[in-house]
């Protein structure tokens, strides 16, 4: 399909391309000097006949040739802007030690100090890119000064601490194959066999169930100093984050954000909370969330006309191809788009779906029975068959498998008479009883079809430490602990005839690390541990459920998209 009809059949606003495209020159290894005098390269895309374009600038660790360029911003250059691509500190050409996440902020900054003295600069600039890009972009946002006029960032966040500490776990499989694939990455043909050999060689070596410490060596045949770097600073509050954290900055960024993300993306809920920083410091952000994961190439067109329609509003003034509403997002299970005027949408009412025994699930109240229970045993780990990946597909699957095991309770509600719109937060509050002070409790949410198919929507987990209380309390006197579980935001419709579905488990692996339940260190932890006999009440002084987020659908809200591509496999009602 040509690129012109590819774009026609994207969601609106509508953006044309012409049919003869202006030439751009192109300037290549440009030496941008660091304070500390290390040297970093960019490339300079400059439009052919523009006298004065305003400056996209990207850093990137992925590089800035061929198809990165492509995906770096090279679109936006006919359409008369002139696009700045930076290697980032250790990477492909530019001096310096990657230390991931780590120089983010000063090299940004020093950049941008660089930029106002070009003698090219119009005077305004604007920042864009998804995932590590964007964190670059976030990390020099809130100094950049007047300059910055505009930022459309994708699937990416302000900090990525909690992404890589899910819940307070450990992001097993996420965190140890980026950092392969950044270390393969810079090898011959290293762009493009790194997104898939690196996850097969972290699964592989987390599946072994060794040691945390020795998975990097398993996995890459050496020592990995970021994977080596998250073990060795879990523990909330260290020094190792105060640098790499600008999710307090958000609020003091002036200029415009759009931001674009995916139901099934790792970092879709510290996007939001950036989002809500934003919005709580008065600014009018702009937020998409479509049904995509993180390595899901259908989110690249959208993101491109987002943010073309961005840059042309707040770098030039034109605001005609901007929608009015600054929320649109796409509703999987009724395969439409809806826009909002804010994010959770306005009318959202909670409602409180009680866990009951012997497996049920309704807004009645809690029934007067005995506990459900079930042993989690680290050596044969809860698997996760899916949910969100860094490097991998994240499509919903069937849970069936999955919920033959012992160490999984299932919840299912009645058929549902109507259809049932699900938009917001989701959390589930549970009072359980562990025989180990460390532990995990996970929680998923699933849609189940009348042929019996239960696909995942959303989870979410929260690791137990004495010593670091998160989100927990202790309920009366018999090692009863109510605890707050936040689930992955949802845009879902279960339709009439399907039934809504809660597991509660203690393991994800290898998305998550197992718990051993000794309470060591994550980089000194032996394997396997030990198990954990685990509890789960749902009697009216224990009233376990989840919390909904239920949205009554109003057709204004709807927004016509006859090229959406949904392939979760939900279908439609």
């Amino acid at each position: 399909m040509a690129l012109r009809d590819r774009l026609d059949r994207l969601p609106p606003p509508p953006i044309r391309l012409t049919r003869s495209l202006p030439r751009y020159t192109v300037e290549r290894d440009i030496p941008v000097a660091m304070p500390d005098g290390v040297t970093l390269l960019a490339d300079r895309y400059v439009p052919r006949g523009v006298r004065s374009a305003p400056t996209i600038l990207v850093r990137t660790p992925y590089g800035r040739r061929g198809p990165a360029a492509v995906l770096n911003g090279l679109p936006f250059v006919p359409f008369g802007f002139q696009l700045l691509v930076q290697s980032v500190r250790g990477t492909f050409g530019s001096g310096g030690e990657f230390d991931p996440l780590g120089n983010e902020r000063e090299d940004g900054l020093a950049t941008v100090a660089w930029l106002r003295e070009q003698p090219w600069f119009d005077g305004s600039f604007a920042t864009y890119g998804a995932s590590y890009l964007g964190y670059s972009a976030w990390a020099l946002a809130a100094e950049a000064g007047p300059e910055l006029k505009a930022m459309a960032l994708q699937i990416t966040a302000s900090s990525f601490r909690e992404a890589a500490y899910v819940g307070g776990s450990f992001a097993l499989e996420s965190t140890l194959g980026w950092t392969e694939l950044t270390r393969r990455q810079t090898s011959t043909l290293g762009l493009l066999t790194a997104p898939l050999l690196s996850r097969r060689r972290a699964l592989r070596a987390a599946r072994s169930l060794r040691p945390l410490s020795e998975l990097d060596v398993l996995a890459g045949g050496e020592p990995m100093r970021f994977y080596r770097d998250l073990l060795a600073n879990h523990e909330s509050g260290a020094d190792y984050w105060r640098r790499r954290d600008f999710s307090g900055t958000v609020g003091q960024v002036g200029a415009p954000v759009t931001l674009l993300g995916g139901w099934y993306d790792v970092f879709l809920p510290w996007e939001i909370k950036d989002y809500l920083a934003l919005r709580a410091a008065g600014h009018r952000p702009y937020l998409t969330i479509g049904p995509w994961w993180h390595a899901d190439a259908r989110h690249n067109l959208v993101s491109f006309r987002e943010a073309l329609a961005w840059f042309k509003a707040h770098l030039r003034g034109d605001f005609s191809a901007v929608r009015a509403n600054p929320v649109r997002l796409y509703v999987t299970g009724s395969r439409e788009w809806r826009d909002y005027r804010d994010w959770p949408p306005p009318g959202m009412r909670q409602e409180r779906w009680h866990l009951h025994g012997g497996g049920g699930l309704g807004e009645d109240g809690p029934q007067d029975i005995r506990p459900s229970a079930y042993r989690f045993d680290p050596s044969d780990p809860t698997p996760a068959l899916g949910g969100p990946s860094l490097l991998g597909s994240s499509k919903p699957v069937d849970n069936r498998p999955l919920e033959k095991r012992r160490d999984v309770l299932v919840f299912t509600s009645a058929v549902l008479r109507k259809d049932l719109d699900l938009i917001g937060p989701v959390v589930a509050d549970l009072f359980v009883r562990s025989s180990r002070e460390h532990t995990d409790f996970l929680v998923r949410l699933c849609d189940v079809a009348p042929d019996g198919t239960s696909r995942n929507v959303c989870e979410g987990g929260l690791r137990l430490d004495p010593d670091h209380p998160v989100a927990d309390k202790p309920v009366g006197t018999e090692g009863v602990r109510r605890v707050a579980i936040d689930l992955w935001p949802i845009g879902h419709r279960f339709c009439r005839g399907h039934r809504v579905r809660v597991h509660v488990t203690s393991g994800a692996y290898p998305k998550v690390a197992v718990n051993p339940g000794t309470g060591e260190p994550l980089a000194t932890a032996a394997a396997p541990g030990v198990p954990a006999d685990q509890e789960v009440f749902h009697d009216p002084d224990h009233p376990s459920a989840i919390l909904l987020p239920v949205v009554e659908r109003s057709p204004e809200a709807a927004v016509s998209d006859p090229g959406a591509e949904d392939s979760s496999d939900f279908g439609a009602c």
